[in-house]
């Protein structure tokens, strides 16, 4: 039994050996990285979650947490986060909210770690361009999202039509399907990003995807972009009244209750799944029709990617390690399937890994999922095209011009070209 002398001298060493960091209760506390994300339907955030625990249990010295943000807000509560010093560790981006972080000195440079995963999993050369520039790479490419034209094959064949691959029988289309009970088409006419993404995909298909000129000047008011609006509004007309406040989830909802007979979307598949017939053989997807201005279709194309907002190595350790997790292919599949056929991959092992292509809904909507894999070849996205990134279009994208330009068409009555000069001048007041 020790003396009370010995019994404190032991209970010193202890205190000299925490102190120095080598005692049994130093451990170090795990590293925590949050992620902000704006994949907020239920089962998504599900999905991540089941990824995140499995990281987690893997990886005891790093947590790994997610909350849930909205395109709504995430604009204004990003810049603003940064500003008050609790910004995420990861944020999921596209490419043009990725200059109004940069602005704020948030984004950390990632190439070094892109090269890693490229030499590991070989991204598709489009999925780093918009993300490339100012010499260096300001996000890991995650996932990419491509529009297509959805149909019923049965509603076509009962109207004796055929799918659509250019304006005039796009228009023609749209007005037999329209009749008591179903429109021919639904386009949204709301001030968000889902009517900026629509919008431009009548641009791209009349040639007007070009939104700068190659010295950084906008070119944005051009016969082809007025073509495209007016075009917009002549489809318009077979839409539902309320498309005017659609945002993305209302659009799908048409289409799967049958009021709508065609739908510009990423996707249908889940509602169409589990919202109506879920008859695979019956849903019909398509390249969008293009204009006599242009060769062949084309669409909007996202690559989402995660932005790194620390500059604690630590933190940006833990946070590359759950990234290269996420792309590794018998994750990476599980991971895109977050909401089967929205998600396309970026990586040529992802575009081939069995935990992508067999998943039950993936392997039901094979067909779906193959073509817009080949539409999406023909993708692109405004201020990021002719291989040029024009960060600016930030303040555009950030205020929806597109969109307000739209809206000014279609529902105050604007003359197209008027409308498209008056855009070009919001858009320089905006950069300005």
């Amino acid at each position: 039994m020790r003396s009370p002398a010995s019994r404190l001298g032991f209970l010193l060493l202890i205190v000299v050996l925490v102190v120095a960091g080598i005692g049994p209760v130093a451990a170090q506390d795990p590293v925590e990285v949050m992620i902000w994300h704006m994949e907020q339907p239920t089962y998504r955030v599900e999905r991540l979650q089941e990824l995140i625990d499995e990281f987690n249990a893997a990886n005891p010295g790093i947590v790994v947490s997610q909350e849930p943000q909205n395109w709504g807000e995430i604009y204004t509560k990003a810049p603003a986060a940064v500003a008050a010093g609790n910004a995420p560790e990861i944020l999921f981006a596209i490419p043009d909210f990725t200059p109004i972080i940069r602005a704020v000195g948030a984004v950390q440079p990632v190439e070094d770690f892109v090269a890693q995963m490229d030499e590991a999993h070989t991204f598709f050369p489009a999925a780093l361009e918009s993300y490339s520039y100012d010499e260096h790479v300001w996000a890991v490419p995650m996932w990419n999202m491509a529009q297509s034209l959805w149909y019923r094959k049965s509603v076509f064949e009962a109207a004796g039509i055929e799918p659509p691959t250019t304006w005039d029988e796009w228009l023609a289309a749209a007005e037999a399907l329209t009749t008591d009970g179903q429109y021919g088409i639904g386009l949204p006419a709301n001030r968000n990003l889902y009517t900026d993404q629509t919008t431009y995909d009548f641009m791209i298909n009349a040639g007007a995807s070009e939104i700068y000129n190659e010295d950084g000047t906008l070119r944005f008011d051009n016969p082809a972009t007025v073509a495209a609006y007016d075009f917009y509004k002549q489809l318009y007309q077979y839409s539902p009244a309320d498309s005017s406040s659609w945002a993305w989830g209302e659009a799908e909802a048409c289409f799967a209750s049958r009021t709508c007979a065609m739908v510009l979307q990423f996707t249908v598949i889940s509602t169409y799944e589990t919202q109506a017939e879920g008859d695979a053989e019956d849903l019909g997807v398509i390249a969008i029709p293009h204009s006599d201005a242009v060769e062949e279709s084309g669409t909007i194309s996202y690559v989402n990617a995660a932005m790194i907002l620390t500059d604690d190595p630590a933190k940006q350790e833990a946070a590359y390690a759950f990234l290269s997790f996420l792309l590794e292919p018998e994750n990476y599949g599980r991971f895109l399937n977050m909401e089967p056929g929205l998600y396309l991959p970026v990586t040529e092992d992802g575009s081939t890994a069995e935990s992508y292509w067999q998943d039950p809904t993936v392997v039901k909507y094979q067909s779906q999922i193959e073509t817009m894999l080949e539409n999406s070849r023909n993708g692109m996205l405004f201020g990021f095209t002719g291989g040029h990134t024009f960060p600016t279009i930030a303040q555009i994208s950030a205020q929806n011009l597109l969109a307000q330009t739209l809206q000014s068409v279609v529902i105050e009555g604007v003359d197209p070209a008027e409308a498209v000069a008056a855009g070009q001048e919001a858009m320089i007041e905006a950069i300005e």
